[in-house]
């Protein structure tokens, strides 16, 4: 989007940083943890992301082959982006990242079909938060279809506001935390 990004005045938060434990709507015991860096936790969301629903895709992402899955993740896995994993047991569930942009990183989650609905796309989410407060992430933003009104419910609250909706897609922001601007 052209326009200059809005952000609130107000601090979002305060977030939980990982690890975080909880038990889903549909009691299956969930852990979310930071990306380790590990060749089984690529491999677990390479998996994930090679089982992610086509319907479930957004905005060209996740992509839908496992060699431009893998091309993706390298780039959003990257030192500078900050990750975290919802797991069931050894399986991805989840996974949302903070990608750097200018002064600010944009956000992105994906939770696998079978786990939606079930409040670990919320608790990632906030994990995330939380993490990258740790790490001085000051804003933060996302863009979403403006039909998905579950998606855009639940980033609103959580704090996101509506910074431009002038096309088919919302852009939303957060204040997460103090910064001079």
């Amino acid at each position: 989007m052209s326009t200059e990004r809005r952000y609130p005045d107000a601090v979002a938060g305060p977030f939980e940083s990982p690890p975080v434990t909880f038990e889903d709507r549909e009691g299956r015991d969930i852990e979310i943890r930071p990306y380790d860096g590990s060749d089984d936790e690529f491999e677990s969301l390479v998996s994930m992301y090679d089982a992610f629903d086509p319907a479930d895709r957004a905005q060209g992402i996740p992509p839908g082959q496992e060699r431009r899955i893998r091309d993706w993740l390298d780039n959003i896995l990257a030192e500078e982006c900050l990750n975290v994993i919802a797991w069931d047991g050894d399986d991805a569930a989840g996974h949302a990242t903070l990608v750097p942009d200018d002064d600010a990183y944009e956000l992105a989650i994906f939770v696998l079909q079978e786990y939606q609905e079930a409040g670990i796309g919320t608790l990632l989410i906030k994990s995330l938060l939380g993490h990258g407060a740790e790490n001085s992430v000051k804003k933060v933003w996302l863009t979403v279809e403006r039909w998905n009104r579950p998606a855009v419910g639940l980033y609103k609250k959580i704090g996101f506001e509506t910074s431009n909706s002038e096309s088919f897609e919302m852009e939303m922001t957060l204040r997460l935390t103090e910064s001079a601007d």
